[in-house]
């Protein structure tokens, strides 16, 4: 773990939370009775304020777009205040450092028949190498990003949670994309584990682990829940994307002849953490 030094970053000597241990070793955790339930319900209802008074924009899922509304502490004080509470900065400030940032802030209202997702990275894998290759168990894995799902209501089985595969942030790799949909997979033997949640509790995973939106079953009710990431300083912020807000004067943008011109300055199409 780690902790700021001056203008660097130096290893943590002091005690973290439990949380924290379990996310670096493990790859997620799960924080319970974060939110009241009154804090909750004012949650809710502004961020369906936001769906009713905003369109959704395309990131890179068009098919999709509906469930999504995106730089939502940009539209909800409830939410700005939300994401900074203190028992979620508590578990990932040792793993990112306590200058960490909000780099995207999204929220998902998926309907009952949720078909799910594949199994996934979150960009990353941050540090890559080939399979075989086993990470050294004196070095602690380094965390650069850590997504957060804020559940506003309850999530069982039935209505899809997120699922994650303890131990396989420390894969270097992807998931395996002729199963990338396979319920059983597993990484080093240790299948995934999907948490039921109740509404007020926070999902923390690392974003190098393999997970996905589970599919609901018949009686799932459909998933309500804040998703925010959070990153190392050195973790450029996707809150808007670059066409939006970007470092390039009117006419050196005038000036770029390529797509990898653009990139080189800073201008990237929407990817992870884009949306």
């Amino acid at each position: 773990m780690i902790r700021r030094v001056g203008r660097n970053l130096g290893l943590l000597d002091s005690t973290a939370p439990a949380a924290s241990a379990q996310l670096e070793a493990e790859g997620w955790a799960l924080l319970t009775g974060v939110f009241t339930p009154a804090e909750v319900a004012g949650l809710t209802a502004e961020i369906d304020a936001v769906y009713g008074a905003t369109e959704p924009d395309v990131r890179f899922r068009e098919a999709d777009r509906p469930d999504f509304r995106y730089e939502m502490y940009n539209r909800s004080p409830a939410v700005q205040w939300a994401i900074a509470h203190p028992a979620i900065l508590a578990a990932i400030e040792p793993l990112l450092g306590e200058d960490c940032h909000v780099i995207a802030n999204t929220c998902w209202r998926n309907p009952p028949d949720f078909p799910g997702g594949p199994w996934h990275c979150d960009a990353g894998p941050h540090v890559p190498r080939p399979e075989g290759v086993p990470w050294d168990d004196r070095i602690p894995y380094p965390v650069f990003v850590i997504g957060a799902h804020l559940w506003l209501r309850d999530v069982t089985t039935a209505d899809g949670p997120t699922a994650v595969i303890p131990g396989s942030h420390r894969s270097g790799r992807l998931p395996p994309r002729d199963r990338i949909t396979d319920p059983d997979l597993s990484y080093q033997g240790r299948p995934a584990v999907a948490p039921e949640a109740a509404a007020g509790d926070v999902l923390l995973f690392v974003s190098d682990s393999w997970h996905r939106g589970t599919p609901s079953l018949a009686s799932g009710r459909g998933r309500l829940f804040v998703q925010c990431h959070y990153g190392r300083r050195d973790i450029a912020q996707r809150v808007l994307t670059t066409h939006t807000v970007n470092h390039v004067a009117p006419e050196a943008r005038a000036r770029i002849g390529s797509e990898r011109e653009a990139q080189l300055l800073g201008l990237h199409q929407p990817f992870f953490y884009d949306g």
